[in-house]
């Protein structure tokens, strides 16, 4: 059940709704809570029981890591807990990566192919996961206090608007919302349109780029000229973009309906002058939670420029295989975490006098890394990129351009263009400000309502005609 989706909009959110607001206070939770679970079960029945298995573990080992007396008990149960988590995940999502690459070594060495069943990917283990590890870990460290009530924990855990793809909430930040989060009128208003303004990049700017991006990365390798590879990138980087920031603002706005006030995980990433800065404002809430809970205990900057360059690598290479089990990912990772080196070497100064080029390089290194992150395959993507840098001897007549590009195409790459910059927040600013004028404020949110409502029914009218797809970060 996907937020852009007729059963979640005019269904299951409207029903989770009434039922929250109708019942007394002290049921709220309890709503939430079963609304969560129905929500996973719809999905993903078969593993309700393995997160059920992971809220009552990682509440249990809390609680545990609490009560002991001395640093090397505690530290013995956070290492209990840490493993049990990595271990599921590693189960779960890289058991079939690594019996692959075996299988494929194993003739080398005279050995069988190990037989292994193909294991299904959990919706959101990796998401889940990470917010049980912050959990333990901040306990541990004594950033937050055990939660003693079951309940609010599995909520923490199983909130529906968070539960498939982010953003990473730590338990810090959202625990003294957990037992009571009053949800005004102006909360309620200000989710409602949040959720619509996600809904509307989702379904009316990254599915119509999607279906271009798909067809072309779908193409043979060998059969890719220059311009439709360019058209295929192009597509890919604003759609992605606008599908998982798309997203995070309906959980955002879907929170906020609920009187919950979570952190933002976008703030415009590609207007960054380096790879240093897009990792500050793309998924902020996973840049963050690799910070603080890998990068800083190695040791960040600590010890030294070799050491940091090494972490560096270290932390993208495992965010790489967090965004999936292939060696696409890997390299992904590790293409991110080299730039970081050499911007962390001297490259980032050079740069900071030329803010045109910044911006330009910083744009190509990241469109670089997504021909990675959207092939299947090395060889798909070494492919992709011949053809990117003009070495592909394919005839350009094979696939041309005019079998993809049409004025629905073109004039939302031009949306998507402008709106991946701060073009909205200006806006913003401005019609407060005439706001604020004598008669203007009933104008203003006039316009404004009628805006939301058109962008609505036009994402309502892309839904019944069929043309909605998964968001992208719900594989991981």
């Amino acid at each position: 059940m996907v937020f852009a989706s007729p059963l979640f909009l005019f269904l299951f959110l409207p029903a989770t709704i009434v039922a929250y607001f109708a019942l007394p206070r002290r049921w709220r939770n309890g709503v939430l809570l079963v609304a969560s679970i129905v929500f996973y079960a719809w999905g993903e029945a078969r593993y309700v029981p393995l997160i059920l298995a992971s809220v009552a573990f990682n509440g249990s080992m809390g609680l545990a890591i609490a009560r002991a007396t001395d640093r090397g008990a505690r530290t013995r149960r956070l290492v209990a807990a840490v493993t049990g988590n990595l271990a599921t995940l590693a189960v779960f999502k890289y058991a079939n990566f690594a019996v692959a690459n075996v299988d494929a070594i194993a003739p080398v060495f005279g050995l069988a192919p190990i037989a292994l069943t193909a294991i299904p990917l959990p919706l959101g283990i990796s998401f889940f996961t990470f917010h049980a590890i912050s959990y333990v870990v901040d306990v541990y460290k004594r950033t937050a206090s055990a939660q003693r009530d079951m309940r609010e924990f599995a909520l923490y855990i199983l909130l529906f608007p968070q539960l498939i793809a982010g953003p990473i909430i730590r338990y810090r930040d959202i625990a003294a919302q957990l037992g009571s989060h009053p949800a005004s009128t102006t909360d309620f208003a200000y989710g409602v349109r949040r959720f619509v303004v996600g809904l509307g990049k989702k379904l009316l700017i990254a599915n119509t780029l999607g279906e271009t991006a798909d067809a072309i990365f779908a193409l043979p390798g060998h059969e890719l000229a220059a311009p439709i590879a360019w058209l295929g990138i192009a597509c890919y980087t604003l759609q992605i973009y606008f599908d998982f920031s798309g997203y995070s603002d309906m959980a955002i706005g879907l929170m906020r309906m609920f009187g919950f006030r979570i952190p933002e995980n976008f703030d415009y990433p590609y207007i960054a002058k380096s790879i240093r800065e897009f990792w500050r404002r793309w998924h902020i809430s996973l840049s963050n939670w690799f910070r603080d809970y890998l990068y800083i205990p190695l040791g960040g900057n600590r010890r030294g420029a070799a050491r940091a360059y090494a972490n560096l690598v270290i932390v993208f290479l495992l965010c790489g295989l967090w965004h999936g089990a292939s060696w696409p990912f890997v390299v992904w990772g590790a293409w991110h975490g080299l730039f970081l080196v050499a911007e962390r070497a001297g490259l980032e100064r050079p740069l900071a006098r030329h803010p045109g080029l910044a911006h330009a390089y910083a744009l190509g290194a990241v469109m670089g890394g997504w021909v990675l992150f959207r092939c299947d395959t090395l060889a798909h993507a070494g492919l992709f990129y011949r053809a990117l840098l003009g070495f592909s001897t394919a005839d350009a007549a094979l696939h041309p351009l005019a079998l993809y590009v049409n004025p629905l195409l073109v004039a939302t790459l031009a949306c998507g263009a402008l709106f991946s910059m701060p073009i909205a927040p200006s806006i913003s600013r401005w019609t407060r400000r005439f706001a604020s004028r004598p008669i203007a404020g009933p104008v203003v949110l006039s316009i404004d309502g009628v805006a939301m409502t058109l962008v609505f029914v036009a994402a309502a009218a892309m839904l019944a005609a069929g043309t909605y797809n998964p968001f992208i970060y719900f594989r991981f």
